[in-house]
């Protein structure tokens, strides 16, 4: 036992093992209190300082559309990734231009992700929909395990299983979460807290204790990380601390994979709310500003290019209009621009055929037929950060 608790050891029996099973307290935090210091409040400023700052791109941005398409997909990619799912943006862009072609098993995960989150983000600005809760979570949870590994194990269903982090069965695990029958418990105490009118903390931080919470608990057999991840994303729309999703903290926290679970396990074991609330909030800050880099980076490249693209003699309404679509389509063929155009054959490749004179398209397969191309600059500048590390697998 720790001198800090935030929670207590259930004895279980799972075998012929008797296995302790954490049991977090409920939020906030309360023995220990989460010491909220002038590093904290430092911390926090900068993170709030930071998010104001891409609320602002946000709204400055010509087409908040693409903008989000762009940044929600790199946040589907990232956190499947820190799972172990070997599927890149450029992967997942691919099959999206390539409809016809059915995806893999780690891509399919990935649009399962943003399936997802789409759900939830509808179900929440829908008055009629879903308020934010287990149940909303428990659905979403069925879309993203939906017809892909794990799938087996109960999608949209609390475990009525033990389950554990590490190692090959609870008695040599490095975490074991609550035993099936106190999950109704806890989570009702979660629950509670989603909901609490907790003016001593700022939504910020609860934000980030809410993660924490979740990934303690793990509620389900599979995808315990993805949801949890996907939570902050919607808590941080909920409650209006930004406008829309904007915020991909899983490039952080894939970054810093091992220090992210170092900090989570800390909380359980030694009562360190404030190394992670540190961590979350530098998290915060950092992508924050890089969105707005990014966000600002891209948008000089798309104004650059659409008048090199005007300003080319063969340059047709059909290239025109095209070009606008490359941000949301980066990765075009004939037959894709055909769809995008709702036009004839000769036309949608007269309009390749002009972007790629000006610059703008690659052709990526050097084939003579069945051609592709791609706005290589502006993927190359979105992609940073979701290429693969290592080739593994993860338990999840």
């Amino acid at each position: 036992m720790t001198t800090r608790s935030t929670g207590r050891y259930d004895r279980i029996t799972v075998g012929d093992e008797e296995v302790a099973a954490f049991v977090p307290h409920p939020l906030p935090p309360a023995d220990p209190e989460l010491l909220f210091d002038a590093t904290l409040a430092d911390r926090l400023r900068a993170a709030e300082h930071a998010l104001t700052r891409l609320a602002l791109a946000g709204e400055m941005v010509p087409s908040l559309d693409w903008f989000i398409y762009a940044f929600v997909r790199k946040e589907a990619v990232l956190s499947s990734q820190i799972e172990g799912t070997q599927a890149t943006l450029v992967d997942l862009l691919t099959f999206e231009a390539e409809s016809s072609v059915a995806p893999n098993a780690d891509v399919e995960e990935v649009c399962n992700y943003l399936e997802a989150l789409a759900y939830a983000r509808g179900q929440l600005s829908d008055p009629t929909g879903l308020p934010l809760s287990m149940r909303l979570l428990n659905e979403t949870h069925r879309r993203l395990m939906r017809g892909v590994r794990g799938a087996e194990r109960v999608p949209g269903e609390v475990r009525r299983s033990q389950n554990w982090i590490g190692g090959t069965r609870p008695g040599n695990a490095l975490y074991v979460p609550p035993p099936p029958r106190l999950l109704a418990d806890v989570l009702s105490a979660f629950e509670q807290y989603l909901h609490a009118k907790d003016s001593t903390l700022p939504l910020l931080v609860r934000a980030g204790l809410l993660h924490v919470q979740f990934e303690t608990i793990h509620p389900y057999l599979d995808g315990n990380g993805r949801i949890g991840r996907l939570l902050i994303t919607l808590l941080l729309e909920h409650w209006n601390v930004l406008p829309k999703p904007l915020l991909y903290l899983s490039l952080f926290f894939k970054r810093h994979r091992d220090d992210y679970y170092r900090r989570l396990n800390a909380v359980r074991l030694d009562g360190d709310w404030e190394g992670w609330t540190n961590f979350f909030l530098e998290g915060v800050a950092t992508i924050a500003d890089e969105a707005v880099a990014s966000a600002r980076n891209l948008f000089a490249l798309v104004i650059a290019d659409r008048v090199r693209v005007l300003q080319n003699d063969t340059t047709s309404v059909a290239a025109a209009r095209l070009f606008e679509l490359l941000p949301r389509h980066p990765l075009v063929s004939v037959a894709s621009a055909m769809k995008l155009l709702e036009t004839s054959k000769p036309t949608a490749a007269r309009a390749i055929d002009t972007l790629t004179k000006a610059g703008v398209l690659i052709e990526t397969t050097g084939k003579k037929r069945d051609r592709h191309y791609a706005y290589q600059e502006y993927l190359e500048r979105l992609r940073v950060g979701t290429d693969l590390e290592v080739r593994r697998r993860s338990t999840r």
